[in-house]
């Protein structure tokens, strides 16, 4: 039943051996971040830094990070690789059907999205404005949008901007 429902796009990803992956199961996590990426986008990688500073500040804080890999064509070993060299917290996801692309509402790399249980979406974006546009980018960020998102999920308040609007390598293939 697993394959036929992984591909007809029932289920949201595969982990990098191939198993069906769901992120969505919570365990005793407060939230899930999915934190899109992909190998050649240098926006991405120059975010490495800050994400895991994030990673390492809600370490133990039940949240749960997840790297999604929305390229298709990426083989498992590049997205094994780019993960390890970068230090990115989470483990790394194939999101080859685009599901989790869609439910995170995200079309561009790196953007991220922050889940409650019952996979509900409580912020989707920028992880912060230190990127202006293409080849514009200030020295230090002056909003700590997914930091701030968590830290209001975690106090059990409303996230205050829920959608913020990301500059990235865009997500091919959408529609």
């Amino acid at each position: 039943m697993g394959t036929v429902a992984l591909l007809l796009g029932l289920l949201p990803a595969l982990g990098l051996d191939g198993r069906i992956v769901d992120p969505f199961v919570m365990g005793d996590a407060k939230a899930v971040v999915l934190i899109f990426l992909r190998t050649d986008c240098p926006i991405s990688n120059r975010y490495a830094p800050e994400l895991q500073r994030i990673g390492a500040k809600f370490t133990g804080r039940q949240v749960r990070f997840w790297l999604v890999y929305p390229d298709k064509n990426e083989p498992a070993e590049e997205i094994r690789r780019h993960a390890a060299e970068y230090r990115y917290p989470g483990e790394a996801l194939r999101d080859p059907n685009r599901e989790l692309v869609r439910a995170a509402q995200v079309s561009v790399t790196p953007e991220a999205a922050v889940f409650l249980p019952g996979k509900k979406l409580v912020y989707h974006g920028r992880i912060d404005d230190r990127v202006i546009d293409f080849g514009k980018v200030r020295p230090q960020a002056s909003s700590h949008d997914l930091e701030d998102a968590l830290e209001a999920v975690l106090a059990g308040r409303s996230v205050a901007q829920p959608s913020t609007k990301a500059i990235g390598c865009y997500i091919s293939d959408l529609p």
